[in-house]
């Protein structure tokens, strides 16, 4: 398999120089409406817990967006790899990288130039012997089961193939012209009319969800839902004919897409069953997007091994409450109040458990990553935007890289292309444990 690769975004401008990581109260700044936190509170906070740090190099990515260039250069920041050519194959893991674990930190799918190189790359490192934690973001599950559950007529069910929207066109017409097209594979002969009826939801589906979503959804977002449906359609179509699909390569590129991700032999059948919904690291939570009381409590009571075995009890058996429900709120949530709330009660669950900081995206930063401290947790917040086309939304130049690097001794790096320092945080109280 051969994809396209953008040789002129293979060079990025990297910091080298380090700084302390709170930054400076005068220095500090205010992104999405949050500011960040202050050098005395971060330092208050954690003098006053038993860290654990367990001695692994750690190297954090999200939010990568459908963008290989963006992660190969992020990959080149944070020293986890060696390139030994231009191609996507020619690259080794470093000495550093071959004792490190990697942690992608959800939503590889969507916005990006192209969905299967990425996942053709983080295959490649894979096969040449990274030791890989792959986490569930909003964007990776609601392609799942947009597609999984497209000719579903379940009311709670009917509208999630509309529900994934325009972005996930693009991945489309790549199945299309990468497997199909390009074989001159058969493709089924419906109506459109036909095809609308298998893949959107039916008139009646917008007065039958609010009764079915009542007891899931608040009253407010279940009135936004419907608006945005009927907008998600529009713009599916939309989108749909401005980039040369029609209906019929629409479904045929969905039942590739079942075969390839869905069915054991399929070549990209690792993706989803590799991911995990949360993984711990001595004293901190690696997650998409944040927590919740719940959610902490349950950390208290069973850890992530068995909060990741309800993930996956939930991924196959009911995708409605996995989404809209708790676990769901771990890859969706931006504290908003009508998600599940996240309160003191919450953050003494984790302390109690150990976990004294969560690590996690999903907040589209535009000067690099950012620590914050949320009901009193201390929360890394890791979305640099480094996909090209957020990029080009909001304004940021050239490509994009970032990682956040969790040493052996126990320093944090962040480094990303929209700053010009390495932010080093130095938790001089961490108890180093290395593993046996």
């Amino acid at each position: 398999m051969r994809f396209v690769n953008d040789h002129s975004r293979n060079y990025s401008s990297l910091p080298v120089v380090e700084e302390s990581w709170p930054r400076q109260p005068e220095l500090c700044i205010e992104q999405d409406g949050q500011e960040e936190a202050l050098q005395l509170e971060v330092k208050d906070y954690c003098e006053k817990k038993p860290w654990i740090w367990t001695g692994r190099r750690v190297y954090f990515f999200c939010d990568i967006h459908a963008d290989a260039d963006a992660f190969f250069l992020s990959l080149e920041a944070c020293g986890g790899i060696n390139r030994t050519g231009l191609e996507d194959e020619d690259f080794e893991l470093s000495d550093a990288g071959k004792q490190a674990r990697f942690v992608i930190g959800g939503d590889c799918f969507d916005k990006g130039p192209s969905n299967l190189r990425l996942l053709e790359v983080i295959h490649q490192l894979y096969v040449k012997g990274a030791e890989i934690e792959l986490l569930a973001g909003n964007h990776d599950v609601r392609t799942y089961l947009g597609i999984y559950y497209a000719e579903s007529k379940d009311v709670r069910l009917d509208h999630l193939f509309v529900r994934m929207g325009k972005k996930t066109v693009p991945l489309l017409k790549e199945m299309y012209d990468l497997y199909i097209d390009a074989v001159h594979d058969p493709q089924p002969l419906l109506t459109d009319a036909e095809i609308r009826d298998l893949l959107f939801p039916a008139d009646s589906w917008f007065e039958n969800f609010p009764l079915a979503a009542k007891d899931w959804i608040a009253e407010r977002k279940l009135q936004k839902e419907l608006v945005r449906i009927r907008e998600k359609t529009r713009e599916f179509d939309e989108a749909m004919t401005s980039i040369g699909l029609d209906l019929n390569k629409v479904y045929a590129a969905v039942n590739k897409f079942r075969e390839l991700f869905f069915q054991p032999e399929g070549r990209y059948y690792w993706f989803f069953s590799k991911m995990k919904l949360a993984h711990r690291e001595g004293s901190y939570l690696y997650v998409h997007a944040g927590m919740d009381d719940q959610i902490a409590e349950a950390l208290f009571n069973g850890g992530t091994e068995r909060l990741n075995e309800q993930f996956n009890e939930l991924f196959s058996s009911n995708p409605f409450a996995l989404y809209h429900g708790v676990l769901g709120n771990v890859f969706r949530t931006k504290y908003r109040e009508f998600e599940y709330k996240f309160s003191a009660a919450g953050v003494k669950h984790l302390h109690q458990a150990g976990i004294y900081a969560v690590v996690h995206g999903h907040r589209k930063l535009m000067h690099g990553q950012r620590l914050v401290v949320r009901e009193g947790m201390l929360n890394f917040e890791c979305d640099a935007s480094v996909d090209c086309n957020t990029r080009k939304v909001t304004g940021l130049i050239g490509p994009g890289a970032a990682t956040v690097v969790f040493e052996p001794d126990g320093r944090v790096r962040g480094i990303s292309t929209d700053y010009p320092f390495i932010k080093v945080f130095r938790p001089d109280y961490i108890t180093v444990a290395p593993l046996p």
